[in-house]
């Protein structure tokens, strides 16, 4: 009986909390989620004017590392070079929204062993690695997929397609071996950010 007179007490605060919250950010709320929502997951369309104001010359490695990083593509250059042949940016619906031929770029594990993830001994592994972009969509990975999964074989961070620079940014994260791999493509790349799970 205490248990449930205390969820009473704790759903009764709960409404009116909300109740009492501001009209403004109320309609703030629903404004931003009118802003958010595009029709069918797509990314608005962009000027090129807008689309340049995106890019970023260099990604930030930084969080729970020993060394952060500024990565330009020169950078990247002088690291281990990957060619991918083949890779397709497939949506969530399926339909193929890239079709890469060949690909050059970097393992996202090499760059998190250059920047060195902050771990307390070899069990301390509770990590997670977001690659953002400039207009701050995300795509995570866990330290297990990286290190410990066929995953960490195919999470490259790109700088050529089909023998030119990447046109959305300077560089993009991609993971080759998603089934589905626009989810975790991420241009205009702007940060790799490494956290511990708390």
């Amino acid at each position: 009986m205490k248990i449930k007179n205390f969820i009473l007490i704790l759903l009764t605060a709960f409404f009116c909390v909300m109740c009492n919250s501001p009209k403004k950010d109320k309609e703030q709320i629903i404004s931003s989620e009118k802003a958010l929502k595009t029709d069918n997951d797509k990314h608005p369309v962009l000027t090129p004017e807008d689309s340049l104001k995106m890019v970023n010359h260099s990604i930030e490695v930084k969080g729970d590392v020993e060394n952060t990083l500024n990565l330009t593509v020169d950078s990247l250059k002088k690291m281990k070079v990957a060619t991918l042949d083949d890779f397709k940016v497939v949506c969530q619906s399926g339909e193929v929204k890239k079709d890469n031929k060949v690909c050059k770029g970097v393992l996202l594990k090499d760059i998190l062993e250059k920047a060195k993830i902050k771990q307390n001994g070899h069990k301390d592994r509770n990590f997670y690695i977001v690659a953002r972009a400039s207009d701050d969509y995300k795509a995570t990975f866990s330290w297990a997929e990286i290190f410990n999964n066929p995953t960490g074989e195919n999470t490259y961070i790109l700088f050529e397609e089909n023998g030119k620079p990447v046109k959305n940014g300077e560089m993009i994260a991609i993971c080759k071996n998603d089934i589905k791999t626009g989810p975790r493509h991420v241009y205009w790349l702007k940060s790799i950010e490494v956290y511990k799970v708390k």
